[in-house]
């Protein structure tokens, strides 16, 4: 910490009037150019013609104040000069040298007033030069060691001896707020090794390593754009277990002019470890489909429909109806989109998909042409206690919105899945599954002219309700961390990629099939909120608590993407994959889906509606749930027959 006569000084130290920045350039150019007589007399002053001298320096100090007035060498806050500064002088240094010349050429023919020859001028422009910036770092370097009088030295390496890094390094210089000492670069380019950026030595990662043993590192920066997931999680990992404060640099898109403030290095986000190496698309297909097109997306206010509204733009569609129940998200979506200024027409339709009425008036207004389902309920505790709601807006919804595309022929509806439709054990992904059958039944109609296909995948991070923006705001406030389980794991993949998977599968389906993304190896839980404790800085279960809180109604400890009765066909994407599953008698379907409507309008008894669910999806059973009764009394009878068998 500093003193308080040290942080009086600093504060003490106000910016310097410009006059007086301009008045001393001028004393310096003064004493330069009488320092090139001097060295051209061989440091003598005899036989000196004080007249000429005399001359010559009113004639530089008219020339240089027009000269540095029309350049503003000036107009910089001494105490952070920097390179930017050094060319301006640089510039103006030489501009009015050659002026000089110029003068003193035209001159030589008629007088000799002036003494400006080429030995002198040479002399003047280098001296000239380094005396302006030299006080200036001078005075850069006192004002730096009033600052840091006193205050802890924060010792920091930064990752990446690149454009990033260089550009980091200037910022911590100038951050009033810490006393930093930069101790390395560190990259992974073998051709950097042993070499100097900026006065910093490049290292290796492992010489790091080996350094750690005599030298205690504060912070470490990340100044990289291009890490792997991989190697940015070695890197997390092995700072954190050495307790090393870890920061990113912003990406290019927050720089301004080249540089960046402190204040906007950041701790690193546990999206960002989770995330996996770039997609490719066919961006040319999607935009052969979709240019020109009437796009519906539905739910097109939640997480995933408006980033795939986001990603749609780019592909010029003639009109995308926004579709979606929840007022005030859409109409902040509305908002967004206007700020874009995009030439996509986008239009906002509140409704509710399982209003039907609702739903004829915007097919036969807008007739769409593409359909992307994204509204749904999601949520497994919540659907757990309302499986009618389930039922109405996961089920029934979708039979709606699907059964008016093909009445008014859409060449595509995409439907977006989840992998809790695999062997489901709530009421959440059991209505998925429901909804996933209709759709292929559709599909499976040769009358129909619209093309049906569905996509999965598990979590999504960052969506509304996601167990990382919950953990976020629990470690905030000190804890407890709430896990369920030790042992429960789960699939993640970051919105946008999702996304981008779902118009892709969306561009290649041929109608029927389902579409499995590669969702990466599954993410332990407990772990995730181990390590998101400690990339606050914290301990966990000292400084912030992780308590197991049990199963919720209807969770299962593993998520899965396949059926065990089901298997997959490679696609072109190696991210994407067809699942092939059991064939069902869509005469069967639809007589289910209707008892499912009157059961919803005409009576509340939820067991009736989730034995009605087991009876059309068999492997859908119940656990940590009320409805595990209806799977007991179905185990009870097979028993009782296969005894009399």
């Amino acid at each position: 910490m500093s003193t308080p006569k040290s942080r009086f000084l600093v504060k003490g130290l106000k910016i310097v009037p410009r006059w007086i920045i301009f008045a001393l350039d001028m004393l310096f150019t003064s004493c330069s150019l009488f320092l090139a007589f001097v060295v051209k007399q061989n440091l003598s002053l005899r036989g000196v013609d004080w007249d000429i001298i005399s001359n010559t320096l009113l004639l530089m100090l008219i020339v240089n104040a027009l000269v540095f007035s029309t350049i503003k060498t000036y107009s910089g806050i001494v105490r952070y000069t920097g390179f930017q500064d050094a060319i301006r002088i640089a510039i103006s240094v030489f501009a009015s040298t050659a002026i000089l010349f110029i003068i003193g050429f035209m001159f030589s023919r008629y007088n000799e007033s002036l003494l400006l020859n080429n030995v002198i001028l040479i002399i003047y422009i280098t001296f000239s030069f380094l005396s302006l910036i030299s006080y200036r770092v001078m005075v850069k370097f006192v004002f730096s060691y009033l600052r840091n009088y006193n205050m802890k030295r924060k010792t920091v390496v930064i990752f990446g001896a690149g454009e990033a890094g260089a550009a980091t390094k200037r910022v911590l210089e100038h951050d009033t707020q810490n006393n930093i000492n930069i101790l390395a670069f560190i990259d992974d380019d073998k051709k950097k090794n042993n070499k100097v950026l900026d006065g910093v030595p490049v290292i290796t990662f492992k010489h790091f390593t080996s350094m750690l043993i005599d030298e205690q590192v504060d912070e470490f920066i990340i100044a990289s754009f291009t890490l792997t997931s991989k190697r940015k999680n070695e890197i997390v990992d092995f700072c954190l277990n050495h307790e090393i404060k870890l920061l990113n640099v912003p990406p290019y898109t927050q720089w301004t002019e080249g540089s960046f403030a402190a204040r906007q290095l950041r701790t690193i986000k546990i999206e960002e470890l989770l995330e996996r190496d770039p997609i490719l698309i066919n961006n040319i297909e999607i935009r052969n489909q979709i240019r020109g097109k009437k796009v519906l997306v539905t739910g097109a206010a939640g997480s995933i429909g408006s980033e795939i509204v986001r990603q749609l733009l780019p592909y010029h569609p003639e009109l995308i109806i926004l579709c979606d129940q929840a007022e005030t998200p859409l109409h902040t979506l509305e908002l967004e989109l206007k700020e874009l200024k995009t030439n996509v027409n986008c239009i906002p339709f509140l409704a509710d998909i399982t209003n039907e009425y609702r739903m004829k008036e915007l097919f036969d207004q807008f007739k769409p042409q593409y359909v992307y389902h994204a509204g749904a309920y999601k949520h497994v505790p919540m659907m757990e206690i309302s499986p009618v709601e389930a039922i109405r807006n996961n089920v029934i919804g979708t039979r709606i919105v699907a059964d008016l595309a093909v009445k008014h022929g859409a060449d595509r509806f995409v439907m977006i899945s989840t992998d809790k439709a695999v062997n489901p054990t709530n009421v959440m992904g059991a209505s998925k599954r429901i909804a996933e059958i209709y759709v292929q039944g559709l599909a499976g109609n040769i009358k129909n002219a619209t093309k049906f296909i569905t996509t999965r995948f598990g979590n999504v991070l960052g969506s509304n309700g996601s167990v990382i923006n919950r953990f976020k705001e629990q470690i905030e406030k000190g804890g407890p961390v709430t896990v369920t389980h030790p042992n429960i794991t789960r699939y993640f993949m970051t919105i946008p990629e999702a996304c981008q998977l779902v118009l892709e599968a969306g561009c290649m389906g041929n109608g029927g099939e389902i579409f499995v993304f590669d969702m990466g190896e599954p993410v332990l839980i407990s772990d995730l909120a181990k390590k998101m404790i400690r990339l606050y800085g914290l301990i966990p279960n000292i400084d912030v608590d992780i308590r197991y809180t049990g199963l919720r109604p209807g969770e299962k400890l593993y998520e899965e993407l396949l059926n065990d009765q089901e298997n997959t066909t490679n696609t072109y994407h190696d991210k994407i994959m067809i699942a092939k599953v059991r064939e069902v008698d869509f005469n069967d379907v639809l007589e289910k889906y209707d008892d499912f409507g009157k059961l919803i309008n005409e009576s509340e008894n939820e067991m009736n509606i989730v034995s009605k669910m087991k009876d059309l999806i068999p492997e859908y059973i119940s656990n940590n749930s009320i409805f595990e009764k209806l799977d007991a009394s179905v185990i009870s009878i097979n028993d009782t027959r296969s005894k009399f068998l």
